[in-house]
């Protein structure tokens, strides 16, 4: 039996090479590439923007027949890299993926080439800020990282000291104190801090109604929420709406 071709490519390859050069294009140098992927894992959103444009002021590759489809696929490489740079960084890999699949899911709805390029900037920020928002966990213990996590997954479900501990398989006193004695809170006021939080989205970007809201993150009451909200931010649920402190 004859042995395949090791170079059954190669003639596409050396075609597409030439073309590259007749086109006087080149891929962006791997320090720019290494730079931006450090500025990421750093947290540092100023240097990874300025790297970023640097990069995307030289010729794009053809990644596709189509223009959108080749900006998208540049997008989706883009998004593997960030991830894995967050994840470098500290970033549990579980919730890194998980942004990573929410925003190629993004990439693939969209429909404008012009809306693309921006959205490769705003993709850029998430990965960031997601970067920045888990740096205070890194230095926790496994324990205090995995109930971290476990809240933040399940921050819409009625959660509790008792349902935390049951699902890391450990005793409530013991994680209890752990938790404590690591974040220096609490951990049902750890909950109920990232619900009210999480709740400002709402309140800011939606119409729900507060009850609504309350209902959502598991509160037993309005009023309950509003108090809540109050003792964090100082003003109740509705201030805050009208106020248009989060836009």
């Amino acid at each position: 039996m004859k042995e395949p071709s090791r170079s059954g490519n190669r003639p596409f390859y050396l075609s597409s090479r030439m073309h590259y050069l007749r086109e006087n294009f080149i891929h962006p140098p791997f320090d720019y590439e290494h730079e931006l992927l450090e500025a990421i894992r750093f947290g540092d959103e100023n240097r990874a923007m300025d790297m970023l444009r640097k990069i995307n002021e030289l010729e794009a590759a053809v990644l596709a027949t189509y223009p959108l489809r080749s900006k998208k696929n540049a997008l989706i490489a883009s998004c593997t890299l960030f991830t894995r740079a967050i994840i470098k960084g500290g970033v549990d890999p579980e919730i890194a993926f998980h942004l990573s699949d929410t925003l190629i899911l993004e990439i693939e709805r969209m429909s404008d080439v012009e809306r693309l390029v921006h959205f490769e900037y705003e993709m850029l920020v998430q990965f960031v800020s997601m970067i920045r928002s888990e740096k205070e966990d890194v230095s926790f213990s496994h324990i205090v990282n995995l109930a971290i996590y476990y809240i933040r997954e399940h921050i819409f479900e009625e959660l509790t000291l008792q349902r935390v501990a049951e699902y890391l398989k450990v005793h409530p006193s013991y994680l209890s104190d752990r938790f404590k004695r690591e974040t220096g809170e609490a951990i049902t006021t750890f909950i109920n801090r990232r619900k009210i939080e999480e709740s400002k989205h709402l309140l800011a970007n939606t119409n729900q109604s507060i009850s609504e809201i309350a209902f959502t993150f598991k509160f037993c009451s309005q009023s309950y929420y509003t108090q809540l909200f109050k003792n964090f931010t100082g003003m109740t649920p509705r201030k805050f709406r009208i106020s248009g402190t989060a836009r």
